[in-house]
């Protein structure tokens, strides 16, 4: 599973699509005492979207926003299927465009079970953009032990990287995060160093990060950023803490919003599933999650999302590819 280090594109593609994800974010209620969103500064998201763009329609959210650089959906993760959505199944609906709950019966996660994999590796956006001639990059590195538990059996792709494998793709590594050709999914990097062992890898700020992925995410026709912390902070910590994550969240997308190209370039921002949003509990809400698109034609474009399985199609409208 170990692959060399990715090499830089050679030039940059004259559309491009960025999927920034959020693992864990759905729309709640306005409650400041369930909802870390109702009491964390978001000046970034609240600039971009107005005011309480992050209440669900049943709590009198605005379920769709429209202002002039970007668009909102409240997007169904549940899919007709009963249960709490999990991370495997609607990671897998949002890359094939398939309604993958539905086609194996259930809500399964957090990793594929072979039912699911085999839809993943059936056909994806990233295959279909290599196909079509285009560059396509997970951008999210990896360290070596996640490699040495995959190559020895203990540890299952999860359906990103499943996704990214199944075209051909390296998965990022440390040597990526050094070179300035991946973020790591703590956005700064400080975990590279803390946990993992690597005292060489770069630190950024927050903002510095979000103009990095810019940057990476416009040297290829498709890339993904995966920032899975999200979910971890819904299923663990307190309120409070799961509003500087947000926060965290803002800052990093403040820099990403900053340096982006929208004349060229379709920024998605989603999620697989609620959970942060409804700190009362530590499990998965069937709550709808938010898709922001920024971009030329964000409004129409959005106007075609309704479900997890609708954001693939709407990558594909804007690179002009014709899904295997």
């Amino acid at each position: 599973m170990t692959h060399p280090a990715t090499s830089d594109p050679v030039s940059r593609p004259p559309r491009f699509v960025h999927i920034f994800f959020m693992d864990g974010v759905g729309l709640g209620s306005d409650d400041p005492a369930i909802n870390p969103f109702a009491s964390a500064h978001l000046p970034n998201l609240t600039q971009l979207l107005g005011e309480k763009w992050y209440v669900r329609p049943e709590s009198g959210g605005p379920g769709r926003i429209t202002t002039g650089r970007a668009s909102m959906v409240a997007t169904d993760p549940n899919l007709g299927v009963p249960g709490r959505p999990q991370s495997a199944t609607g990671q897998a609906a949002i890359l094939t465009g398939r309604n993958v709950p539905q086609l194996v019966g259930e809500h399964y996660g957090p990793k594929p079970n072979q039912a699911v994999a085999a839809i993943v590796e059936a056909g994806n956006l990233f295959q279909e953009v290599v196909a079509a001639g285009g560059t396509a990059a997970l951008i999210t590195p990896y360290p070596q032990r996640y490699f040495d538990s995959v190559n020895s059996g203990k540890r299952l792709l999860s359906s990103v990287p499943l996704a990214a494998t199944s075209a051909g793709l390296p998965l990022m590594t440390a040597g990526d995060l050094r070179a300035g050709r991946a973020v790591s999914p703590d956005f700064t990097g400080r975990g590279w160093r803390d946990y993992l062992g690597y005292n060489d890898t770069p630190l950024l700020s927050l903002e510095e990060a979000g103009r990095q992925i810019a940057r990476i995410a416009g040297a290829y026709t498709f890339s993904f950023f995966e920032h899975w912390p999200s979910d971890h902070s819904g299923h663990r910590g307190s309120l409070d803490e799961a509003a500087r994550h947000l926060e965290a969240i803002d800052q990093t997308l403040g820099g990403l919003l900053d340096a982006w190209d929208n004349a060229a370039g379709l920024l998605i921002i989603t999620s697989d599933h609620g959970n942060i949003e409804e700190k009362n509990h530590s499990q998965h809400s069937r709550n709808p999650v938010p898709t922001i698109l920024v971009g030329q034609d964000h409004a129409r474009l959005a106007g075609t999302i309704h479900t997890l399985a609708d954001i693939a199609g709407v990558v594909r409208t804007f690179l002009g590819i014709v899904p295997k």
